[in-house]
């Protein structure tokens, strides 16, 4: 997809989509959504938006499938996979707001000619780091092909279209899924077979055949007869090209088994000899709500009681000191208007109703804001997880690989009154239980003498929990 130049002149109000953004050249098209080059007029930051027909999803009846997507979407956020900003609607269109990838599809790489090796390598590192992210949130792409994986500007691999994603809570009571689809020369055989499948084993079975294909140049099963074709897939009839070093070979031969059941895992891969040449672990982390890369090498500590008790041996003025330097240095908290205080109530608040919140909860203290800063960065200190601060708001991050991924906690602090701060916590990233057990050992107990210094002033406060809707929201304006 090239980029879009829009005129920095007079702006035509007739391409301003609810008066954020510049509407440019229409990118590509479907039965339901159209979707355009856009840019914030505010930001002047270019994205793209897909544009849904509210009447025909009703009569399609996908509704349901729309708001799956959305969910899936803001559940799988990764540095290889395209982003999910914002979701808008009026009374006839939804709007989802999402990254813009300027560099088009892989399939426009691989129509010139074959890669090579150490190109591709590249490109499938990047593509299992993404699945195999999506298979721990329980997300099941379904139809990855070259032309579902974009290219950044800096050469990076995103995927996209989870249209036909499904999601852990589709399984039926065998464990399986059973809805056929997919494209046909990349769809597995137990798809076809029609006796349901394991999502993970299919996606898998997909990156075998974009491997194949960016390496060789052509499909492992190809032939004009569609019936035909899908008889060689079912057999698993292929041949590696002679240019296929032994690995990639190997690695192609394990991902295209027809036997779900013996072919290779992610796990599996991710130990794979020629899997392993130059593959370098994604760390990334949220600022603003936006994925930011991180090279920082978070190894796991190994810290023993002694270092433990050396971490709170801080003497008292040396804390004082650290105090008011941090009280020098820190900007005054965002206030809070009256709308804000109106959207604590769970009832009036709509911030989630296009993403999984997680748990979150706020609390309000009088201790200045230094001493919470300070608070949280200890908490972290002690139980050796990396700390991010910018202004008001602190992120804490974990080094332990969970299921979901490591555990990432925000707290921003906003001003309530002249002398009252209000600080709101959220999960943003790891596992629900950990989370809970790292709120119960360590923040509750921690920050319990911060709540307490506004309990005792004002014994009526309580923190809050925020609930989600799965309702899609209305502007006044139509498109």
């Amino acid at each position: 997809m090239a980029e879009v130049v829009v005129s920095t002149k007079k702006k035509n109000k007739d391409n301003l989509l609810l008066s954020r953004f510049e509407v440019g050249k229409l990118l590509g098209h479907g039965t339901f959504a159209k979707v355009y080059f856009a840019k914030n007029i505010k930001t002047n930051e270019g994205v793209a938006i897909k544009i849904i027909d509210k009447e025909k999803i009703l009569k399609g009846g996908l509704v349901a499938h729309i708001k799956r997507e959305i969910s899936i979407l803001r559940r799988v956020r990764h540095p290889n996979i395209v982003q999910l900003f914002e979701v808008m609607a009026t009374k006839t269109k939804i709007y989802f707001v999402m990254e813009y990838v300027r560099g088009g599809e892989l399939f426009n790489k691989v129509a010139k000619g074959r890669l090579k090796e150490e190109a591709a390598r590249k490109y499938f590192q990047q593509l299992i780091s993404a699945v195999g992210f999506c298979h721990a949130r329980g997300v099941y792409h379904r139809d990855l092909k070259p032309e579902n994986l974009l290219l950044d500007e800096n050469g990076d691999l995103k995927v996209s279209d989870f249209g036909l994603s499904a999601v852990s809570d589709q399984i039926r009571q065998d464990g399986l899924f059973h809805t056929f689809c997919g494209t046909p020369a990349y769809v597995a055989p137990e798809v076809l077979a029609r006796k349901g499948y394991d999502g993970a084993k299919v996606d898998l079975w997909s990156c075998g055949v974009v491997l194949f294909v960016l390496t060789a140049g052509y499909l492992p099963f190809h032939d004009q007869n569609i019936m035909a074709m899908y008889k060689k897939i079912y057999k698993g009839i292929f041949r590696c090209p002679k240019w296929f070093s032994s690995g990639l070979s190997l690695l192609c031969t394990r991902l295209l088994d027809t036997n779900p059941e013996t072919r290779i895992s992610i796990p599996e891969i991710m130990e794979n000899r020629w899997f392993k040449k130059g593959f370098k672990q994604i760390k990334f982390y949220f600022e603003d709500d936006k994925i930011c890369t991180s090279v920082d090498d978070i190894s796991t500590p190994d810290l023993n009681q002694d270092d433990i008790e050396s971490v709170s041996s801080v003497s008292e003025s040396d804390s004082e000191l650290e105090v008011k330097r941090r009280n020098a240095s820190l900007p005054r908290p965002a206030s809070l208007n009256a709308f804000d205080i109106i959207s604590f109530s769970a009832g009036f608040d709509l911030s989630g109703l296009f993403e999984e919140k997680g748990d979150e909860a706020r609390f309000v203290s009088s201790a200045p804001v230094s001493e919470i800063v300070s608070k949280l960065e200890e908490i972290a200190e002690v139980v050796s997880f990396k700390v991010r601060r910018k202004d008001c708001r602190v992120s804490l991050e974990g080094w332990k690989e969970g299921v979901k991924g490591p555990l990432t906690i925000a707290a921003e602090i906003f001003e309530l009154t002249p002398s009252l701060v209000v600080v709101e916590l959220k999960k943003k990233a790891g596992d629900n239980k950990e989370y809970e057990q790292f709120c119960n050992s360590e923040l509750k107990p921690a920050l319990h003498k911060l709540m307490m210094k506004y309990e005792s002033a004002a014994p009526s406060s309580s923190s809050s929990k925020i609930n989600s809707s799965d309702d899609i929201p209305q502007t006044d304006t139509d498109s």
